[in-house]
C-alpha cells in the first residue's frame, strides 16, 4: 500500500496535472472545480496532514481520476 499523502500535494496534483482550480473554502475543506465538456466535475478535499486511503479514493472518485492514473503523476 503506498504511503498517505498530504492534502496540499492531492490539491497541487489535481491543480496543475488534472486542470481544477480552487472555488472556494469552507472550515477545514477546499472546494476545486473544472469544466470538461461543458459539465462541471466538483471535488472536495478536507486539509489533513495525511489522507486516509479510503478518502483519497473518495475524492478521486468526486473528481472522476483513476487511482492509478492519480499515482502516475506522483
Amino acid at each position: 500500500m503506498a504511503k498517505p499523502l498530504s492534502a496540499k500535494i492531492v490539491i497541487k496534483i489535481l491543480c496543475k496535472e488534472f486542470g481544477f482550480y480552487f472555488v472556494s473554502q469552507k472550515g477545514s475543506h477546499i472546494k476545486l472545480k473544472k469544466v470538461v465538456n461543458k459539465k462541471e466535475i466538483t471535488t472536495v478535499v478536507p486539509l489533513h496532514k495525511e489522507l486516509s486511503h479510503g478518502t483519497l479514493k473518495g475524492v478521486l472518485n468526486l473528481a472522476e481520476i483513476d487511482e492509478k492514473n492519480f499515482r502516475e503523476k506522483l
